[in-house]
């Protein structure tokens, strides 16, 4: 299957530390794939890089084959690549569902002229965006906290919130930024479920930063693991798990 995203020899350094050094990596159309390392090990680097949150010093990085590198976020946005945060993101003084009605670009309600002249349109589009919205909220397993501000909801509401917010554009590729962390098991379940349900029936690619094992074991292959800014060791979760190298880079060499 071909690659959606091909990071090509990528250095990034801050000052005189090389945080990211001669990093290739390629996620296939279609998969989840899985980044672990670490801490220090330059992942969320390499996601701010690809996401076109922070220039790269040197390399390539290719969407679907086009060029990307060193193009900002917004237009990354348009162009289907979106990512996650660790921490979420929210409009917190707007409703669950308002916050995912924000998301659609271009809608003819932000431009004044339009607002006054063109109300019909306005009310048109913010009708089909509202409908759209309801349906995500309800996939995503919050339609009970729809009306609720985003700030009032729990740490893995917020993050399902997030993850329903790329479903409000034409995503193709969602960039998973520690999406376990500070949610408890039940939403998490939710949430791996979502993110399954989103690559099996909408075709969504994920790259997935984690540091939750179990989670990494239930939805990615490949894995690949990142190590002083390299690609250390790609495989299957079970390839990497018994891999010496790892197992060193994590506990040291005096692991058993």
């Amino acid at each position: 299957m071909p690659s959606i995203i091909d990071v090509r020899h990528v250095y990034k350094a801050f000052g005189g530390l090389k945080v990211i050094n001669d990093c290739s990596i390629q996620v296939e159309k279609g998969s989840i794939t899985g980044l672990i390392g670490p801490n220090g090990a330059g992942k969320s680097t390499l996601f701010n890089i690809i996401a076109g949150a922070l220039p790269l010093d040197s390399g390539q990085v290719l969407l679907d084959g086009e060029d990307i590198t060193n193009r900002p976020a917004n237009e990354l946005f348009h162009k289907g690549l979106l990512r996650t945060f660790q921490i979420a993101h929210e409009f917190s003084q707007m409703t669950a569902l308002e916050n995912l009605m924000m998301v659609p670009p271009k809608q003819a309600g932000e431009s004044l002229f339009s607002a006054w002249l063109k109300p019909g349109l306005v009310n048109q589009q913010e009708t089909a965006v509202r409908q759209k919205a309801l349906e995500v909220i309800d996939f995503i397993g919050l339609h009970h906290v729809r009306n609720e501000l985003a700030g009032n909801l729990s740490g893995g509401q917020k993050k399902l919130l997030e993850l329903g917010r790329t479903m409000m554009t034409d995503a193709r590729v969602v960039l998973l930024d520690e999406i376990a962390a500070g949610v408890n098991r039940t939403l998490l379940g939710d949430l791996v479920e979502n993110i399954e349900r989103l690559n099996r029936e909408m075709g969504y690619t994920f790259l997935v930063i984690e540091h939750d094992m179990e989670m990494i074991a239930r939805l990615c292959d490949p894995v690949i693991v990142l190590a002083q800014g390299s690609v250390m060791v790609e495989g299957t979760i079970e390839e990497i798990q018994n891999n010496p190298q790892v197992i060193e880079a994590y506990f040291g060499s005096t692991a058993a």
